[in-house]
This record gives C-alpha cells, sequence and structure tokens, in this order.
C-alpha cells in the first residue's frame, strides 16, 4: 500500500519563492554597495545595517519557502479516509488502534504479527504498522539533512559490517620477455556500523485516548517524528559513536596534504576564526577541489544557515555572485554550481571550528536503520498519563574517507 502524499495550493509556495528572489536582488544590490564603499574606505554602519538586516530577511524567507515545501511533501496517514485503505491495512490499524486506546492486544494476537513489520519479533512490546513506520522514515528523510544525503541501509542485525579495500593490487610495466614478480595483494580493513537505540516516549491521558475523534496513528508519529529527527540529525554531524551514531566531525582530522585513510581531510581557511581578508573565495575553490574527480561529480555543500549567510556575500573574479539561489522553490541554492545543503548543527564559524564541509556524502557517510519501530503502551508508571516508549534503532559512521572533505577556520 502506498502512502497518501499531502498536496498544498502551489500558489503560496510560488508567491513565498517569488518574494525570496525578490529579497536576494535587494541583497545583491545593497551588498553590491556596501562593497564599492569598502573599495572607497568610505562604507558606514548605516550599509552595514542594511546588509544585515536583508540578510536576516533572505534567511527568513528561505525558511519560509523550506517549511512550505516541507508540509508539501509530508505525507498522510489514512486517518481521513479509513474505506480508502485496503481491507488487511485497515484491520492492522483497527488492531493497533485497539492496543493503544484500551491496551486490547488481542486483536495483534489474532494477526500475523509479520505483516506489521518484517524483522521484529514481539518481546516485550508490539511493532508499529506499516503505516506508521513509513512514515517517521518519509519525515525523517526531509527534517534530518544528513539522512537526506547519505546512503541508508535497513538490517536485520545490530551491526552492520562493510568490507573496504583501503589499497589496490600493485602493477607494473614489464617487456615481451621479462621476468614477472610476484605483486602486493589487495588490503581489506572491516568498518563496523553498529544501530543504537534512539527513543521517545509521548505521555497522553486515557480521556484523550477515548476521543474517537482523535487520529492516535497521525498523534503518535507527529510525537516522535521531530525528537527523532532532532536527535539523530545531531549525531550524524557531531556524535561520539557512545550509545549514538558517530558523526563525520568526531574523526581525527588531518590536513589535506597529509591525509591518510581512517582521518577526514581538511582545507584552512587562510584565517584564525574567519574567511582570508583577500580573495576568500579561494579556500572554498579548494575545498571544492579536494576530493577526488569521482567523489566532485555527485559533491554537495554542508553548513549552517549563519555560515552560508557570510558566504551568500562573496564574488567571483568577474563580479559574479558565488552563491545563487534555486532556480525553483524545490531546488537547493547551490555555491560554484554545487547544491548547498543547509545543517544547523553544524558549528558558526570560529577559530579552528570545521564549519563547512564538501563532498559526496552518499559514498561517504552510511546511516544504518535496524528493521522496525517499536511501542510499548505503559498505563502504570506515571498514572493518569499513560506513556507510549517508542524506539527505533540507528547507527551511521564515515565509509569513505576520501569522499568528504572539511574547511577548517585556522590559517593552517
Amino acid at each position: 500500500m502506498e502512502l497518501e502524499t499531502k498536496t498544498i495550493d502551489s500558489a503560496p509556495l510560488r508567491d513565498a519563492h517569488g518574494d525570496f528572489m525578490r529579497v536576494f536582488e535587494a541583497f545583491k544590490e545593497s551588498n553590491d554597495k556596501r562593497l564599492a564603499d569598502i573599495e572607497k574606505r568610505s562604507a558606514d554602519v548605516v550599509s552595514e545595517d542594511k546588509v544585515a538586516r536583508i540578510d536576516r530577511a533572505l534567511d527568513e524567507q528561505k525558511r519560509l519557502v523550506d517549511e512550505l515545501v516541507l508540509a508539501s511533501r509530508r505525507p498522510v496517514l489514512g486517518g481521513g479516509d479509513r474505506k480508502a485503505l485496503a481491507p488487511d491495512a485497515r484491520e492492522r490499524k483497527q488492531a493497533f488502534d485497539r492496543y493503544v486506546r484500551k491496551g486490547d492486544a488481542g486483536g495483534l494476537d489474532a494477526l500475523e504479527l509479520k505483516a506489521m513489520s518484517a524483522g521484529s519479533n514481539p518481546d516485550g512490546g508490539y511493532t508499529v504498522p506499516l503505516e506508521i513506520e513509513q512514515t517517521v522514515d518519509r519525515v525523517l528523510a526531509k527534517a534530518s539533512p544528513i539522512r537526506a544525503i547519505a546512503t541508508v541501509r535497513q538490517i536485520g542485525a545490530s551491526v552492520y559490517r562493510k568490507p573496504i579495500v583501503t589499497a589496490g593490487a600493485a602493477t607494473g610495466w614489464v617487456g615481451e620477455t621479462d621476468a614477472r614478480s610476484q605483486t602486493n595483494t589487495p588490503t581489506l580493513a572491516a568498518l563496523d556500523f553498529p544501530a543504537m537505540e534512539l527513543y521517545a516516549m509521548p505521555a497522553a491521558t486515557q480521556t484523550l485516548l477515548d476521543d474517537s475523534q482523535v487520529d492516535i496513528e497521525q498523534w503518535l508519529a507527529d510525537e516522535v517524528q521531530i525528537v527523532f529527527a532532532e536527535q539523530e540529525g545531531a549525531a550524524f554531524v557531531s556524535g561520539d559513536g557512545t550509545n549514538k551514531p558517530t558523526g563525520f566531525l568526531s574523526y581525527t582530522t588531518a590536513a589535506d596534504a597529509s591525509w591518510v585513510w581512517g582521518k577526514i581531510g581538511y582545507i584552512a581557511s587562510g584565517a584564525a576564526g574567519a574567511f582570508a581578508s583577500s580573495n576568500p573565495t579561494d579556500a572554498l575553490l579548494d575545498l571544492a577541489y579536494a576530493p577526488k574527480q569521482g567523489y566532485r561529480a555527485n559533491g554537495r555543500w554542508v553548513m549552517n544557515r549563519k555560515t552560508e549567510s557570510a558566504v551568500r556575500k562573496f564574488k567571483d573574479t568577474t563580479g559574479n555572485y558565488v552563491w545563487q539561489p534555486g532556480v525553483s522553490a524545490e531546488q537547493p541554492a547551490t555555491l560554484f554550481g554545487y547544491p548547498v545543503t543547509e545543517v544547523e548543527d553544524m558549528p558558526d564559524i570560529a577559530a579552528n571550528a570545521y564549519s563547512i564541509a564538501f563532498g559526496d556524502f552518499a559514498r561517504g557517510y552510511l546511516v544504518v536503520d535496524r528493521v522496525g519501530v517499536r511501542v510499548l503502551r505503559d498505563p502504570y508508571s506515571s498514572k493518569p498519563y499513560v506513556l507510549f516508549y517508542t524506539t527505533k534503532r540507528v547507527g551511521g559512521g564515515v565509509q569513505n574517507f576520501e569522499a568528504i572533505k572539511l574547511m577548517k577556520f585556522a590559517v593552517s
């Protein structure tokens, strides 16, 4: 069964994107004047203030566009038209609904539990029906930016192991009758990605559960989607690997010139806690060309909005802005032609901070999802509330250390 996707009137989204483009044009005009004043050594506080105000307005307008796009993509959980559900899906929904409201597990026992979720046994809890599980994952893909650009693997065990070739077989040129000596064999390494437990425990009164007008499945998905997205989004960036995924900023770093496997290479910005005062875009270009050509094809920038605001002011040698908005509301902004992914968990620009990343995140970062989202109904621990202990097992880490490069805001 496929989920229905909620649609919204395209007019507000179109108008919001049009307003965003108009604000960007105003931003360019004011910033051009500011840069011209700086060249004449006559920049004033009024010009700086005006650019800052328009820049903040641009951020707000972009946030509005992003929210409208997210709303248009959010799936509907079939709460409105239950008759449209297939008979087996309607039966699962009704059984789960009775369990959530009344704690009646009889309907669940009567069903084949494997139909509710593959790979999860009912040992102490009950697996969320297929409709909810897909909804949570779908929303996470939109709300957790790293999940949306990384490779995601569904696993049935607690650990996902990936063999990696760190050095290929040796080779060489020989003459027709020259002796052939044995060459070195490829070097293999294994990377393990354990799935850690992510949980949420929303509560509801029995009165709320008794209200037949409340769509329990929709309510439960809405409760857990935000906390799941926030927690895993932060872990994919900076998690330390202890009871959570390992974020790509938590690995050992090395200057790209001395990079070795197992570390993340970085390019220095040229100034402590800032871009270089002259030709600041040079460092961005160096970062864009740090990964090998095979990774640049699907390369993208990762930074937070505050860093993006600083980059938005830069021009190339021909006077064109290096940051450009998307041509439509659903298209990301680009920097030197590569898409920009806004990740609010990235650090702000500061001394020795790794505030910008670039690379092929689909090849560089791996997210592993243990199959099954589970809900345990607990009406006893916190009377008069009924708790719903919802768990999902998620892991993550770098799978290719060549594919992702960082910018360190330092002289070297």
